[in-house]
């Protein structure tokens, strides 16, 4: 499925509450992805 630009899906990464959106590299776990970088991902702990 192809998504154009404008239309895809966005998420708010758990850690700093920006709105991020979908990527490529993303595209088989999308469900599972909670943090917009890997910034974030490694900082989830201080965030608790």
């Amino acid at each position: 499925m192809a998504h154009k630009k404008v239309n895809l899906p966005q998420k708010i990464c758990a850690v700093c509450q920006l709105p991020f959106s979908w990527r490529k590299k993303w595209e088989k776990n999308w469900d599972d992805v909670k943090y917009c970088s890997e910034k974030c991902r490694t900082n989830k702990k201080s965030q608790q």
